[in-house]
């Protein structure tokens, strides 16, 4: 079984420090130090016998690029230098922080080292982008709830990715509010060095179990929006973190949708049993060239004159799930919740999250 917590392995020159150190972190709640090292040697050893998921380091004590066997490196000191900060970004840190003033901060950074979502697996992950075949249709629905069935399925981890930032409401579905909420946005400045640990580090927990990156803050006009090449970044790095990773992916075919799609196994087109909702995804089928890797989800499915087989006659794919209306829905999404998982709503969700992870397997 998993640690709750990430283990840490400290490293400082100072026994006064350490102490203090290694007590705040125990007591955080958030991390649990499993060893310690006073030297270079100590360290190296300590990392490759323990494997812990992050070593919070005095810069001093840090060895080279590398010698940290994949774990996350915070390096901390009690005064900053230019001569330490250069250090630290040598060995590749993610994080430097002053004690005790910035303590805090290195509470929840080590906490965002916890193997929940584990930068070193070595498979990667299934993607799958959902995209709806006109707007309101539930393709955001469809994604956070695919997520939570994904997750309930033999424990499997999962990453919800926004990559609408003109009109993503991932965020306000989830009722994530908050000037704190990290996006995608502050990942734009690594641009090609966009690594697992970096997307680990942005990655917001629902408590559901799964994961999500926002897109972009919409308030920010000012901020860097994320380019095809960030977004192929991220995802890369999100492949690393988890079994299945699902992209929310934009209305308009738009280079960052188009790139979205491109990088999915699968994509799931939402549909209605309407006539128009048939024809936006005929048309998006075609257009994005998605052949044999489109599935279609008929969402929000009650008595109406089109049927799920006429779905599969008029987009020659037979529907991977039928979703039904449900009343709870509307009340769910606007305090910010996902629908209760019982009844036919759900068995629809674990089915089609079933089938996907069976393709991968």
């Amino acid at each position: 079984m998993q640690d709750e917590v990430a283990r840490i392995v400290l490293a400082l020159e100072s026994p006064e420090v350490a102490e203090e150190v290694m007590h705040f972190l125990d007591r955080s709640g958030r991390a649990r130090v499993v060893g310690t090292a006073v030297d270079e040697r100590q360290l190296s050893e300590a990392v490759k016998q323990l494997e812990p998921d992050a070593v919070v380091a005095a810069p001093s004590l840090v060895p080279a690029r590398g010698e940290l066997d994949g774990s996350a490196l915070l390096a901390v000191d009690t005064s900053q230098s230019v001569a330490t900060l250069r250090r630290a970004l040598r060995a590749g840190a993610s994080g430097f922080f002053l004690w005790p003033a910035e303590r805090e901060d290195l509470a929840i950074a080590a906490g965002r080292a916890r193997p929940a979502f584990d930068a070193g697996s070595a498979d990667q992950a299934r993607v799958v982008a959902v995209c709806g075949a006109r707007g309101g249709i539930g393709a955001t629905f469809v994604a956070t709830h695919l997520a939570r069935a994904v997750g309930s399925a033999k424990d499997r981890r999962c990453i919800v990715i926004d990559l609408d930032a003109v009109f993503g409401d991932l965020a306000s579905v989830l009722g994530v509010t908050g000037d704190g909420v990290r996006t995608m946005c502050d990942l734009v400045p690594l641009g090609e060095e966009i690594a697992a640990m970096h997307v680990s580090e942005i990655v917001w927990r629902h408590p559901d179990g799964f994961g999500v990156v926002f897109a972009a803050d919409r308030d920010a006009e000012n901020r860097v929006r994320p380019r095809e090449d960030h977004v192929r970044a991220v995802v890369a790095a999100a492949r690393r973190l988890c079994d299945v990773v699902i992209l929310c992916v934009p209305r308009s075919l738009d280079p960052i949708a188009r790139t979205g799609m491109d990088l999915a196994d699968r994509v799931a087109v939402v549909v209605g049993l309407d006539v128009l909702s048939l024809r936006g995804a005929k048309r998006l089928i075609e257009t994005a060239e998605l052949a044999e890797r489109a599935l279609v989800v008929v969402n929000r499915a009650s008595r109406s004159d089109v049927t799920p087989a006429d779905v599969e006659r008029a987009l020659g794919i037979a529907p991977a799930a039928v979703i039904p209306a449900d009343g709870r829905v509307g009340s769910a999404q606007q305090r910010g919740r996902l629908v209760p998982s019982r009844g036919r709503l759900g068995r629809q969700l674990q089915r089609l999250a079933n089938a996907l992870i069976e393709e991968r397997s």
